[in-house]
């Protein structure tokens, strides 16, 4: 019988819990991972916004930036409950059994309350962050020019604040065969290691 998910919260009921990662991995992973997706709705309609980010750890957010107008602005200025996912993909994984086939990733979601960073001073503290985090050996001021005003006004500069999140990995060498079918050439799987 199927579980019910209305009324639990977002993390609930992991479909496979073994491989459920704690806090400090999932802290770990926001801080390198290089591309994250920031989900929005209104009106009942979804999006989906690809974006780079930084995990400003010490107020537990993630930050993030866009242009000054547009949809994701607006979207958030109307439901600012979002859910952030960000992930990683390793080796494609065949088996001789079609619901076996698989493939490596880490992957880690969050929900939360997002809003639009309207103090010039936190703003520039968290596009910093965000630039450290892809550039960290070069400094404002010495190798690229401060942030300016004017250019703080046509960015918008936001922040989720993390309310729940989760995280999982699914790193095995290979995915599970079956002695019901003849066995996969070993062909296959170096063609899979050599490729992914």
């Amino acid at each position: 019988m199927p579980r019910e998910y209305i009324g639990q919260n977002p993390t609930a009921y992991q479909r496979r819990p073994h491989l459920t990662k704690d806090e400090g991995w999932i802290r770990e992973f926001f801080k390198t991972a290089q591309v994250g997706h920031v989900a929005t709705a209104v009106d009942g309609q979804p999006f989906i916004l690809p974006t780079s980010f930084w995990y400003d750890e010490a107020n537990h957010q993630i930050a993030f930036h866009s242009n000054i107008a547009g949809r994701i602005r607006s979207n958030i200025e109307h439901n600012p409950k979002v859910a952030f996912e960000a992930s990683e993909m390793g080796k494609l994984l065949p088996s001789n059994v079609a619901l076996e086939f698989s493939l490596q990733y880490r992957s880690a979601v969050a929900f939360g309350i997002a809003r639009i960073v309207e103090e010039s001073g936190e703003a520039q503290r968290l596009l910093y962050g965000l630039i450290g985090k892809y550039f960290p050996e070069l400094k404002p001021g010495e190798e690229y020019r401060e942030i300016t005003d004017k250019e703080l006004r046509a960015t918008s500069v936001y922040a989720i604040k993390i309310e729940e999140w989760s995280g999982k990995e699914n790193w095995d060498e290979a995915a599970e065969q079956s002695d019901e079918w003849k066995p996969l050439d070993e062909k296959w799987f170096e063609h899979y290691r050599k490729n992914s």
